[in-house]
């Protein structure tokens, strides 16, 4: 019989970010008791004990009967501003959805290093010495991205999908996760806004979609300055830390260059609301969020630091009420898209095409496919089903 060491218990529920009573509760056990009687080596647990701690603990079962718990998972550099009010609980799920893409990212890296990928000269190619503009020419030599086009696009979301589709066609896997697959374990913007790999055969950007629309643009912009650095790490939704500041510059910069601030026409003497209005139509009409907007006002010297925390305080509270009103609209069964599509959408058409590939041709099984997909091995098939269809359409010339 194996062994089990009890310590493992405990540093588990820690780690999701579980006390004992919530943890008893979350298990089905009647008293906090028991599970401190477990957690001290007093009890066995039992197998279905174990599975339901599996589940509870987004662990697997191997886990539970490691001789020691296993050091803290790999954020890579962590640029968030630390704050005493983090909370436990979500940096916890964020700790379960970075090892996760991790594994998906080092399946996805081992692939295409077999296929003799040649890395991408990109990745790296700049250091903060260099310069805001040395970082900013990387990427933009790397898109080849013209601004007016980003911002001919209809709206924000058009000129986000255009963006992310220049950086997937350059070797850039462009993921928008911002839960652990339900929005029970949804994780705020509070605690990670983004997250890149900076690997120079399979790099990785994972975008929160719990934030506005109108900001994946910049998160995505922001995230490639870090693969230009060569730096891997997790990013917070505001960060004092100097490297955040810059890659905030260079999105910003992009996006917006500074020579166009003296478009917006605002004055000291309006008001709160009148400046936001400002504000939100200069950035409705460039396909950018008013946050951005606002940000970048400030890092400019064109608003006070005080201006732009009741700018910003403002256009948060603003968008918490816009979220509430989302979610209180009641649901009906045909009022959204099919859970593949909202799938599709958040894996990315390089995520697809890549699996679709790697399935086809029988280099990965299709449980090592749901592995990288993140869903489970019978939904590989009608997930790729459109991808499988494209691909034969394409190898026959349109003949299919």
């Amino acid at each position: 019989m194996q062994v089990l060491n009890p310590e493992i218990l405990k540093w588990a529920r820690e780690t999701a970010g579980l006390n004992l009573e919530d943890a008893a509760h979350a298990l089905g056990m009647t008293a906090a008791g028991r599970l401190a009687a477990l957690e001290a080596g007093k009890e066995v647990p039992s197998r279905a004990v174990l599975l339901k701690m599996s589940k509870q603990y987004r662990r697997s079962l191997l886990t539970f009967y490691l001789p020691t718990p296993p050091k803290k998972g790999d954020r890579g550099q962590d640029f968030r501003t630390v704050t005493p009010d983090r909370s436990v609980a979500s940096d916890a799920l964020l700790d379960a959805l970075i090892r996760d893409l991790r594994a998906r990212q080092s399946l996805v890296h081992s692939t295409l290093e077999d296929e003799e990928v040649e890395p991408l000269a990109f990745i790296g190619s700049t250091k903060m010495a260099d310069g805001i503009t040395a970082t900013l020419r990387s990427i933009q030599d790397a898109l080849q991205l013209n601004l007016a086009d980003f911002r001919a696009q209809k709206k924000a979301e058009d000129a986000f999908s255009l963006l992310r589709e220049r950086a997937e066609a350059v070797g850039i896997f462009v993921l928008l996760i911002g839960n652990l697959g339900s929005h029970h374990s949804a994780i705020p913007v509070e605690t990670f806004r983004g997250f890149a790999i900076a690997d120079p055969i399979a790099p990785f950007v994972v975008i929160n979609d719990q934030d506005a629309k109108t900001a994946w643009s910049f998160t995505l912009l922001h995230e490639i300055a870090h693969l230009c650095l060569g730096t891997t790490g997790v990013s917070g939704a505001l960060s004092d830390v100097a490297i955040e500041q810059f890659c905030n510059d260079v999105a910003g910069e992009f996006l917006l260059p500074k020579t166009e601030l003296g478009k917006i026409k605002l004055d000291a003497s309006w008001g709160l609301d009148a400046s936001i209005e400002a504000i939100s139509q200069f950035a409705e009409d460039r396909n950018l969020s008013r946050s951005m907007v606002a940000y970048k006002l400030y890092r400019t010297g064109f608003i006070s630091w005080n201006n732009w925390h009741a700018l910003d305080s403002k256009l948060r509270e603003m968008w918490a009420q816009e979220k509430a009103k989302i979610k209180a609209k009641p649901k009906t069964s045909d009022s959204g898209p099919s859970y593949y599509v909202v799938r599709r959408h958040r894996l990315g058409k390089a995520m697809l095409e890549f699996a679709s590939r790697t399935v086809s041709s029988g280099v990965l099984s299709p449980v090592k496919a749901a592995k990288i997909l993140g869903v489970k091995p019978r939904s590989v098939h009608p997930l790729l089903v459109d991808v499988f269809r494209s691909g034969l359409r394409a190898s026959a010339g349109g003949n299919v």
